[in-house]
């Protein structure tokens, strides 16, 4: 699949790469809607520095990264490469105050990975889950984009909790009840 890489920078300069291949299946997600990952992946951010020893582009400044209607932002982003006779994204990792949207889905928390190879979404520390008036928080949500699952944990990694997570560990939530007449 091809996807086109714009990438505004400081100072009225840009970066065009296109031919970018992405490696993740076609398959409908419920989470997040009937996710495209064919679709183009469109970068913005104040600042980028391509690290191409390194197969890697830093992306800074209140990143935004977009794809068919799936939206990350984030204050910094790593976006890991191959070049296998064209440029390959495998995964983008965010810090700094992460959400991830589409439609009326939300999903935040301190860090994320997006692993393009696999479809997943990891979101850790501090995470919450909107879906609607429908809420979910614990220490770590994946969301399978193949699949359409998410699972929440109450704790980030491996027993100890991150930020001002409760420290049971437990996943907390509120769920909507519809209004039935008596």
């Amino acid at each position: 699949m091809k996807l086109n890489l714009f990438l505004s920078l400081s100072g009225g300069t840009a970066i065009l790469a296109s031919g970018l291949l992405l490696l993740a299946g076609p398959a409908p997600a419920q989470v997040f809607g009937s996710h495209n990952s064919n679709a183009p992946v469109n970068f913005d951010a104040g600042r980028i520095e391509v690290q191409d020893r390194a197969d890697r582009v830093v992306l800074s400044g209140a990143v935004r990264v977009e794809q068919a209607g799936l939206v990350l932002n984030a204050a910094r982003m790593t976006v890991a490469y191959r070049n296998a006779g064209g440029i390959e994204i495998d995964r983008i990792d965010a810090s700094g105050g992460v959400t991830v949207r589409k439609a009326g889905d939300t999903a935040s928390g301190n860090v994320a990975i997006y692993d393009l190879d696999r479809r997943l979404i990891t979101l850790l520390g501090n995470v919450t889950l909107t879906q609607g008036t429908n809420r979910l928080s614990g220490g770590r949500v994946i969301i399978d984009l193949a699949s359409g699952r998410s699972t929440i944990d109450g704790r980030s990694t491996g027993g100890s909790s991150v930020g001002s997570q409760d420290s049971s560990g437990r996943v907390s939530g509120t769920f909507t009840v519809p209004q039935r007449k008596d």
